[in-house]
């Protein structure tokens, strides 16, 4: 059941117009209750955006055969295509309704990185896809690291702690289709989940279908106003900071019956840690009432874990 009075309640924070302190405040009280946020105002190119939506759409509407040619081995479903139904939402019996494509960070020749961040695939049909899409990559990348400065603000860390921790995060630009279903079709789209990564930067929540999970138990939408981002919590900085910051189930449902015939596409960016970064609770999180949650864990492995359990590591 959903509130009004839930959905009301959560801010709509501007990354242009609120000081350093007061986006701090708000967006950290927000992460606390909801877990989300909804981010107006934070710098990206209208027009890039735009153009990242015309491509998407153009490289899902290519035939299945073509589409399929740009799956890699091995791979994780870390680059390239990975196609309708293949992923599952972590404990769900039902795979997920969706086709994706992921872009992830153009590493330096000769990093030692690039052992666990393999290049990326390109599809030569689509004029423009490579230099838009590492554009919107860069662009959701150095917007996620303005994010994460409130974030540090807000737990009483240096504005730039995280900064060494994400320069080269092993970050993923997802673009997302679903779609259209039959008007008898399950009401699911994506099983209700948590993000693996610290934190997701979402265009096109727009379009409707994305709800949170309240602490009350209600199923709420987050749809922001167009172009706005939805910004969730992950796993890994839910691990970081002892569950202070919870990382909160969320889902996709499908439209009304007379609606199932329209597809839904989203941009989610999942800005994530460097892989050699341990994930230790802050000691200023664990208290005599918030004890220590979870041991460490490297951010490679825990990333490893967490695709076997979604099936994208057989």
């Amino acid at each position: 059941m959903s509130t009004s009075t839930d959905i009301e309640r959560m801010p709509v924070l501007s990354l242009a117009s609120l000081s350093d302190a007061d986006f701090a405040q708000a967006i950290g009280g927000s992460f606390r209750e909801f877990g989300f946020a909804l981010v107006t105002d934070h710098g990206i190119d209208p027009d890039l955006i735009a153009r990242g939506w015309d491509l998407a759409k153009r490289f899902f509407a290519l035939p299945e055969a073509a589409k399929r040619a740009y799956l890699v081995p091995g791979g994780a479903g870390q680059r390239g295509y990975t196609a309708f139904g293949t992923e599952i939402a972590k404990g769900a019996s039902e795979n997920d309704l969706k086709e994706f494509w992921h872009v992830g960070r153009e590493l330096p020749t000769g990093s030692p990185l690039a052992e666990s961040m393999p290049p990326n695939v390109w599809p030569g049909e689509v004029p423009g896809f490579q230099e838009t899409f590492s554009a919107l990559f860069a662009a959701m990348d150095a917007t996620g690291a303005k994010i994460l400065q409130g974030v540090a603000r807000h737990l009483g860390l240096d504005a730039h702690w995280f900064d060494d921790k994400i320069d080269e995060g092993n970050s993923i630009l997802r673009l997302l289709h679903y779609p259209p279903v039959s008007v008898d079709a399950p009401g699911i789209r994506a099983g209700a989940h948590e993000d693996i990564n610290l934190i997701t930067l979402l265009l096109g929540a727009e379009e409707g279908g994305l709800q949170l999970l309240t602490k009350s138990g209600n199923w709420i939408p987050a749809t922001p106003s167009p172009g706005a981002l939805v910004i969730n919590v992950g796993d890994m900085l839910q691990r970081l900071t002892n569950h202070v910051l919870p990382s909160t189930s969320h889902r996709v449902v499908n439209p009304p019956p007379e609606r199932r015939h329209i597809p839904r596409y989203s941009m989610p960016f999942f800005l994530h840690l460097e892989p050699q970064v341990m994930i230790e609770a802050l000691p200023q999180t664990v208290t005599a009432d918030n004890p220590l949650r979870e041991p460490p864990i490297s951010a490679h492995d825990y990333l490893h874990q967490r695709l076997r359990e979604i099936g994208l590591i057989k």
